[in-house]
């Protein structure tokens, strides 16, 4: 059996979530919070408590806002090494797979990979990709795989680009309101695809403030929402701008795609990730972010009621402990760490790491062999 025994039980924070209370295991304390969905004024603004509570300032339902919650977190037990792949294989339905460092490094396809989502194909396995990059659309995706030589429809594809248009659609944001995105072209063509007037993005990359005496920078009024991602283009303009909304605009949601320290731009190295400009906002508006991607559980519960999946025939497969793996286990799914990407080893058996998935391997094709092995 594939199932992991509960150590103990601890509180602690992370991305809140609209997820329905459902998803805490039993027998799990649960902890919730609901920040205030009035934002402060510029100058009267305070800190919210770092709690990652959920603040929505637009919903136009009858019914009341459901509070948010902090995630639940269970201590496990140390994970195991992946041996028997056809007994993991055969206990879940849907296979959810990062991108980034599992299927691929920057623009290179990792080894094995083709063979590997084929067979699972033929044994009647759903396979899912989820991204926290925002810089591509889902139909840009669909290009990048192709372009790799994969076999992957558009609908299988969930980046938290198309995430962050999700989520606005989901809260019911007027279509009078405008997003600013700090981020690059994947947010902006989502936003159009689900109706969203924009402004921003890869345009505002080469705008820079002169910094005279007496200058007063403007801002968009109708800006009810800041989108911030992933931003190769990101300058001391966008950051000013997207402050100025989120605390001077009365309700302006702060909305970020993910929290990545690190992302894989080449194969080469680790290159600084879109936290790194969800930061630059959290410092300057001293407020925390609704975080869309992983390890929010929003996309999860998109997609399970999207393809009617049960959490529990789902084993998340991914490179990131703090994201992939939370990910998971905040949805109650099974999951698999791959040590192809930025989780070593010594990462994941370092005892001052919380965090142990059910089971880790080298690679996603370590499948093949392993399957071999068992038969």
């Amino acid at each position: 059996m594939l199932r992991r025994a509960a150590v103990s039980v601890s509180g602690s924070s992370s991305a809140a979530t609209a997820a329905s209370p459902s998803l805490f295991p039993p027998n799990t304390s649960q902890f919730s919070c609901q920040a205030n969905s009035r934002v402060p004024r510029f100058l009267g603004n305070k800190k919210l408590p770092s709690l990652n509570c959920r603040t929505i300032g637009w919903r136009r339902s009858n019914s009341p806002p459901k509070p948010g919650r902090m995630e639940s977190f269970t201590a496990r037990a140390a994970a195991q090494p992946l041996k028997n792949a056809n007994e993991l294989i055969d206990s879940v339905e849907t296979f959810i797979f990062d991108c980034d460092g599992v299927i691929w490094k920057g623009d290179k396809l990792i080894d094995g990979v083709p063979e590997t989502l084929d067979m699972l194909r033929s044994r009647g396995k759903r396979l899912v990709f989820v991204t926290n990059n925002s810089t591509k659309s889902r139909k840009q995706y669909g290009k990048k795989f192709e372009t790799l030589g994969l076999n992957v429809s558009e609908e299988e594809i969930f980046a938290s680009s198309f995430a962050a248009a999700a989520y606005l659609k989901s809260i019911n944001f007027p279509k009078d309101k405008k997003v600013y995105v700090i981020g690059e072209d994947g947010i902006l063509k989502e936003l159009e695809l689900a109706g969203f007037q924009y402004l921003g993005g890869p345009e505002d990359g080469g705008k820079k403030i002169e910094l005279k005496p007496g200058f007063l920078m403007e801002h968009d009024k109708d800006v009810g929402a800041v989108v911030v991602g992933f931003d190769r283009y990101f300058n001391y303009y966008k950051v000013q701008y997207g402050t100025l909304c989120i605390r001077e605009n009365p309700g302006c949601l702060f909305i970020a795609t993910n929290r990545d320290a690190v992302t894989h731009l080449t194969d080469a190295q680790e290159w600084a990730g879109g936290g790194s400009m969800v930061g630059a906002l959290c410092g300057s508006t001293q407020r925390e972010p609704q975080v869309v991607g992983k390890p929010s559980t929003f996309m999860m519960d998109y997609l399970a009621n999207k393809f009617g999946i049960l959490k529990s025939q789902i084993c998340m497969v991914g490179d990131r402990l703090d994201t992939d793996i939370l990910f998971g286990q905040n949805g109650g799914c099974k999951t698999l760490l791959a040590l192809s990407g930025v989780t070593s080893l010594s990462m994941l058996q370092n005892p001052k790491n919380s965090i142990q998935p059910d089971f880790y391997t080298n690679k996603i094709s370590d499948f093949l062999s392993l399957k071999a092995a068992a038969v």
